[in-house]
C-alpha cells in the first residue's frame, strides 16, 4: 500500500462502519423544495401555473412537490433508470397523471415548451455539460427562465464528493485520483477507477469552467450568487481564492424573447 493511501485511510471512517451522514439522506415531498426556495426568492410564484422541466429529477420528489405546489405541468428527466422507477411509482399514487410525468430524455416535441427549467445539484455530474445546457436552452420558450443551483464545485473543500467515507477537505487536491479511487474502493464496490466513473459521475466542474459555460450559452444572466465556506462570501470575489472556498453556485438565466 502506498503512503498516500495509508494517510487517507487514517483520515477516513472504518470500512465496516456506516457512511457518514449526508445533509439530506432522505428526500420527501415536505423537504424536496427547501433548497430551491432558499436559493430562488419567491420560488413558488416562479412556477405557479407554469410548465416546468425538472432536469436531473432523481427519484421525483422535487417534481411531485412542484406539481402539487401549483405548476401547470412538470416533466422530470433523469438518466438513472432505478431512480426513474421510483419516480414513476410516485406518479401512480399521486393522482397527478395529467400534470406530472417522467422520462429518460427530452423528446423532439418538448422543444420550446417550458416556461421554467430547473437543474438542482446536477451540473457537477453531467458528462457533457455544454450539450446539456443546449438541451435546456432549446426546451425553453422565448422568455423562459433557467434556474441552476449546485454544490460543491470541484475545488471546494468537498468537491470530490467523498464525504461518505472521509471528512478530510480538498481530498482531490491533496491526493492523486488513483489514490482516492483505491481508497474509495474499500467503501464502494462499483469498480470506479476515475472520478467520472463514480455513481452520477463527476465532471470536475470548477467555478471558472461554469462561468465560461454560462457565457457561451446565449442566455441572459439575470443574477448569480456564490455561497462560500462558513458564510465568508467575500472570498468569492478574490481571484485565486474563490475556487477553493466557493461552496455553492446559484443563478437565474433568461432566454431571449
Amino acid at each position: 500500500m502506498w503512503l498516500g493511501e495509508k494517510i487517507l485511510l487514517l483520515c477516513s471512517r472504518s470500512p465496516d462502519q456506516p457512511d457518514f451522514a449526508a445533509k439530506h439522506d432522505q428526500w420527501n415531498e415536505t423537504n424536496a423544495l427547501d433548497l430551491l426556495r432558499q436559493e430562488f426568492p419567491g420560488f413558488d410564484g416562479l412556477i405557479a401555473g407554469k410548465a416546468v422541466l425538472d432536469f436531473g429529477c432523481g427519484r421525483g420528489w422535487q417534481s411531485l412537490a412542484m406539481a402539487r405546489g401549483g405548476a401547470k405541468r412538470v416533466l422530470g428527466v433523469d438518466t438513472n433508470t432505478t431512480a426513474l422507477q421510483s419516480a414513476r411509482a410516485l406518479v401512480g399514487s399521486s393522482g397527478l397523471l395529467d400534470r406530472l410525468g417522467f422520462g429518460e430524455q427530452l423528446r423532439a416535441e418538448d422543444a420550446g415548451s417550458f416556461d421554467v427549467a430547473i437543474s438542482q445539484n446536477s451540473f457537477e455530474h453531467f458528462p457533457d455539460p455544454a450539450q446539456i445546457l443546449r438541451q435546456l436552452t432549446g426546451a425553453l420558450r422565448p422568455g423562459g427562465r433557467l434556474l441552476i443551483t449546485f454544490s460543491p464545485p470541484w475545488f471546494a473543500p468537498y468537491g470530490s464528493h467523498a464525504t461518505f467515507f472521509t471528512k478530510l477537505p480538498w481530498v482531490n487536491l491533496l491526493f492523486s485520483e488513483r489514490t482516492v479511487m483505491r481508497v474509495r474502493s474499500r467503501f464502494r464496490s462499483d469498480g470506479a477507477q476515475r472520478y467520472g466513473d463514480v455513481e452520477g459521475g463527476l465532471n470536475q466542474m470548477s467555478v471558472a469552467r461554469f462561468e465560461r459555460l454560462m457565457g457561451t450559452s446565449g442566455l441572459e444572466m439575470e443574477w448569480k450568487r456564490y455561497r462560500c465556506v462558513k458564510a465568508l462570501n467575500f472570498l468569492g470575489e478574490i481571484p485565486g481564492m474563490r475556487e477553493l472556498f466557493v461552496n455553492a453556485i446559484s443563478c437565474a438565466l433568461t432566454k431571449a424573447a
